[in-house]
């Protein structure tokens, strides 16, 4: 009768397990996007590549200017022919279509906003979903008297070799590893302390 009772037990058991696995795998949701690239490797290629667009070479037929800022302010003024796609709409179901018919179509995108640090985000968010036709117009844009006025902006670029830099990091870093760490003991200090003479006894029998 207990052997019985527990075999009942074991059964209810393994059935409430395997029913709480399939609600489980049910209730599971693939996530929407997935980055193709990490930073690593987006960092590497962005190194050797040229992003950066100035406002003299926006006027290519192949390019299609994406302004990040906000409905508000591109309805007060934007750069000609530019679509509004607002930073914290990049990854709606539309505007994803959008960038993935951009991309099929084989047309470079370039973004821009109030300056070049307002795009760096949603750039290296899209970069690392796959979108690697897309570059940052540098400019800085700001209104007077309503209207949009666009000044060129010049992004430094280090003059220093990065690839090198982190080249060499790596062999030191692999050297450090080989070389056998050996850690020296201090020395003992020893104190020496003087004796002091006892005093002659005075007086006595």
């Amino acid at each position: 009768m207990k052997e019985l009772e527990k075999t009942k037990r074991i059964s209810i058991a393994s059935t409430l397990f395997i029913l709480i696995i399939i609600m489980a795998l049910l209730a599971y949701k693939r996530p929407k996007y997935l980055f193709k690239v990490n930073t690593a490797n987006t960092l590497e290629k962005l190194i050797n590549k040229d992003y950066i667009v100035s406002l003299n070479d926006i006027y290519n037929p192949d390019y299609v200017l994406i302004d990040i800022r906000d409905q508000f302010e591109f309805g007060k003024a934007h750069l000609e022919n530019s679509i509004n796609i607002s930073s914290p709409a990049i990854l709606d179901e539309a505007n994803i279509a959008i960038f993935d018919k951009l991309k099929s179509d084989n047309k470079t995108v370039i973004m821009y906003g109030n300056n070049p640090n307002e795009v760096t985000a949603p750039f290296m968010f899209l970069y690392q979903l796959g979108y690697d036709n897309i570059k940052i117009l540098s400019t800085e844009n700001s209104y007077f008297q309503n209207n949009l006025q666009s000044k060129r902006v010049e992004i430094e670029k280090s003059e220093n070799d990065v690839n090198a830099f982190i080249a060499e990091s790596i062999k030191k870093a692999n050297n450090g590893l080989k070389q056998k760490v050996v850690i020296k003991k201090p020395a003992k200090t020893v104190l020496k302390f003087e004796k002091k003479k006892k005093a002659a006894a005075e007086g006595g029998c």
